[in-house]
């Protein structure tokens, strides 16, 4: 099918947001639909992606592969992969994949309503799905033109396993807002990070300048070290001229140090809990409350930003502290 085919057979639904539709290699959102399209040469549909909210509910051998619990649709999976013959491997999420029907699952953080009415985020993840022909079937998220779409190959690789640190088993840090957290400074360089955790970062990602106006063709840039053995990643500014100095911190929730905001611990905590603490503070104040990029939660004037963490069928807290010039985009 190409893009008018598409449109036709979801009733005339538009893509709100797209790239490349109508040259080709591209991908369209249909938000009234919950799908996202994605066109390989030709401008051919070679892959579906339905969101766990707000998309249609797949059917797959008699199997509801859609908004449930990600270790009961694993399970079925399996079954059904046992009666039929065919095998299950586990994807880039931990989520299993089945090369032989085109299915890749995932899952995402389930939301609701508040009782104001307001959307909120729960502490559950729901099962989502990318659907693909037989020519991306042997490796749906690494193939092209997928990764146009979603480019999930510098994202740390799950085993299927969300193993959660202890409380009694953390580091506790301190934070000072717009200055650092734990013993990490904003503006320190990446070797003076890697120093002051002990540690030697487990992965790199970076980019090469765009080539604009105020970012000329160059050296390879820092974005961001991921140190697993503390649980922190730290995120680097840059610019023109400018080498890369620490702007930003993230505790993930798994692994990380705990800290606290005013007796309210924000590390792997339940994510509703600390969002409603959050919103008290605020409240009995009279202060701001932020949100960011993915509905994460902040106290207005000190760039800390409440983020969630997948544990399996379940989410917890981690938290990205920022200085202050730092433009989060989740």
């Amino acid at each position: 099918m190409n893009p008018d085919e598409v449109t036709s057979a979801l009733d005339g639904a538009m893509a709100h947001v797209s790239q490349g539709l109508g040259t080709g290699i591209g991908w369209g959102y249909y938000t009234d639909w919950g799908l996202t399209a994605v066109y390989g040469e030709n401008g051919r549909l070679v892959a579906v992606a339905v969101d766990a909210m707000d998309g249609p509910l797949v059917r797959l051998r008699g199997i509801d592969l859609m908004a449930r619990v990600p270790s009961e649709v694993h399970a079925d999976i399996q079954d059904l992969a046992r009666q039929e013959g065919t095998s299950v491997r586990v994807n880039r999420s931990g989520d299993p994949e089945i090369e032989a029907w085109g299915v890749s699952m995932g899952a995402s953080q389930e939301r609701g309503l508040s009782p104001e009415g307001y959307t909120q985020r729960l502490d559950a993840m729901i099962t989502d799905a990318l659907l693909v022909g037989p020519e991306l079937a042997e490796d749906p998220f690494g193939s092209e033109p997928v990764v146009r779409w979603r480019d999930v190959r510098d994202e740390p690789p799950n085993v299927g396993a969300w193993p959660v640190r202890a409380e009694q088993e953390r580091r506790h840090w301190d934070w000072a807002p717009l200055e650092g957290v734990g013993p990490l400074r904003f503006g320190m360089k990446p070797q003076e990070v890697a120093a002051v955790l002990s540690e030697e970062p487990t992965a790199r990602l970076g980019r090469y300048p765009f080539g604009t106006s105020w970012e000329a063709a160059g050296q390879w840039i820092l974005n961001e070290d991921r140190f697993d053995r503390v649980g922190v990643t730290a995120h680097y500014s840059c610019g023109r001229d400018r080498p890369p100095t620490l702007g930003a911190v993230t505790i993930r929730g798994r692994s990380g140090p705990q800290v606290e905001f005013e007796g309210i611990r924000l590390i792997g905590m339940a994510v509703s809990a600390v969002d409603a603490a959050l919103i008290q503070y605020v409240e009995e104040r009279d202060l701001g409350l932020v949100v960011g990029c993915g509905g994460d939660l902040g106290v207005d004037g000190l760039n800390m930003y409440v983020r969630a963490a997948r544990a399996g069928d379940t989410v917890v807290s981690e938290a990205r502290f920022c200085k202050a010039e730092w433009e989060d985009h989740g």
